[in-house]
């Protein structure tokens, strides 16, 4: 497998969101080799300046909300401009509006973003979890955030998965007994979230990760 060079020149100025879950530094890693100038913040004053803004996140839904609390309204206002949010794995999970994760830890009823409606759910009794390894991609809707990932393989780590309540924000899917949304975005494709970890996806992750970095250099 070739090893791509980074872009020579900065392409968009993006900031990691800094709520206390995630692989940070191996994202920023990842976002540089894709041509970002990336700031690891927990300063929502940051959020307002940067061309795109990336949700990590490894752990619990209700303890991603929790901690993500200070920085509700702050995302809200970027969703609102239109700045591109990119949730990655739990990230991606805390996009939609709520999970089954919370009630099945026995912690109630925990709201998401609610940026992408819909619920996260647990795969099925009899199913091996989490979910861990390399899985196929499958397109099944344009957006230029998995141009060129189509058939490729990717790398996942997940319990729950993500059920829109519109199917059309479904860009992507892969399968684990079950197919289930491994891209999903909003209406007007400037939020969305991948399940898998680019970060840990080789080649395939970079890609991602270039077409999310081009994606904000041009909104």
């Amino acid at each position: 497998m070739s090893t791509s060079k980074p872009p020579e020149e900065t392409l968009a100025d993006v900031v990691i969101v800094d709520y206390g879950l995630g692989n940070l530094r191996s994202a920023m890693r990842g976002l540089e080799r894709a041509g970002a100038n990336v700031t690891i913040s927990d300063d929502t004053a940051d959020f307002a300046d940067a061309d795109g803004i990336v949700l990590p996140g490894v752990g619990a839904f209700s303890e991603g909300m929790e901690n993500a609390g200070p920085f509700r309204d702050a995302l809200a206002d970027a969703a609102a401009d239109g700045t591109p949010i990119f949730g990655i794995c739990l990230g991606m999970q805390m996009l939609l509006t709520s999970s089954e994760e919370a009630d099945h830890a026995g912690e109630g009823e925990v709201e998401g973003l609610d940026f992408i409606p819909g619920d996260n759910v647990r795969f099925a009794e009899g199913q091996k979890v989490p979910h861990m390894g390399w899985n196929e991609l499958s397109v099944r809707r344009d957006h230029p955030i998995v141009e060129g990932v189509d058939g490729e393989f990717a790398y996942f780590v997940h319990s729950y998965y993500a059920k829109p309540d519109d199917e059309d924000a479904i860009v992507a899917t892969s399968d684990y007994g079950v197919e289930f949304p491994a891209v999903v975005a909003n209406e007007d494709g400037t939020i969305f979230g991948t399940q898998f970890h680019p970060e840990k996806s080789g080649e395939t992750g970079l890609t991602i990760l270039r077409n999310f970095v081009e994606f904000c250099a041009t909104r």
